[in-house]
């Protein structure tokens, strides 16, 4: 079963310096950090702030040929996860034909964004990522147990990611 989420805002981890997407559902009651690179960080940052940049950068640009070609995008599937690492798919619709193209979720996120398309996690991958090696993920962060960093995270509202600079 697929769970519509939204982006709930960015993080970035205090000790590898590793921008964190944090995805919630509609309901709020579940949190899923994913750790992504810092281009596609800025990529969702900006579009969730609504900066306008004077020349379009690569998932704008995505974005704007997917319109040309008159492809719709669907939806963003976050679908597995594996050794820690998640994997998505984005379904998009070109002349009636339904076609997924895999993807790394921060730049399906980021693509989403752009495009209006509804974002989903697979409830499987909601499931396994409460059992996410925070501890493999963080390096040495010493601050948190696993267990520890997944409420903090869960727990985290939109006021809080004022203190939480890109």
């Amino acid at each position: 079963m697929l769970i519509e989420v939204k982006v709930f805002g960015l993080a970035m981890d205090p000790i590898t310096n590793t921008p964190i997407v944090i995805l919630k559902d509609l309901q709020g009651k579940r949190a899923i950090p994913i750790w992504i690179g810092l281009f596609e960080a800025s990529a969702i940052a900006t579009q969730m702030e609504e900066v306008n940049l004077a020349r379009p950068m690569t998932h704008d640009l995505m974005n704007e040929m997917l319109k040309v070609l008159e492809v719709k995008v669907l939806q963003v599937v976050i679908n597995d996860l594996k050794d820690n690492t998640f994997f998505a798919t984005i379904h998009i619709l070109k002349n009636d034909v339904s076609i997924t193209v895999d993807a790394r979720p921060s730049d399906a996120i980021a693509l989403a964004l752009r495009a209006g398309a509804p974002i989903f996690v697979d409830e499987k991958v909601i499931e396994k990522s409460t059992n996410i090696d925070f501890d493999k993920k963080t390096a040495d962060l010493n601050k948190y147990t696993g267990e520890q960093l997944k409420e903090f995270l869960e727990n985290l509202s939109s006021e809080d990611f004022g203190k939480y600079k890109m």
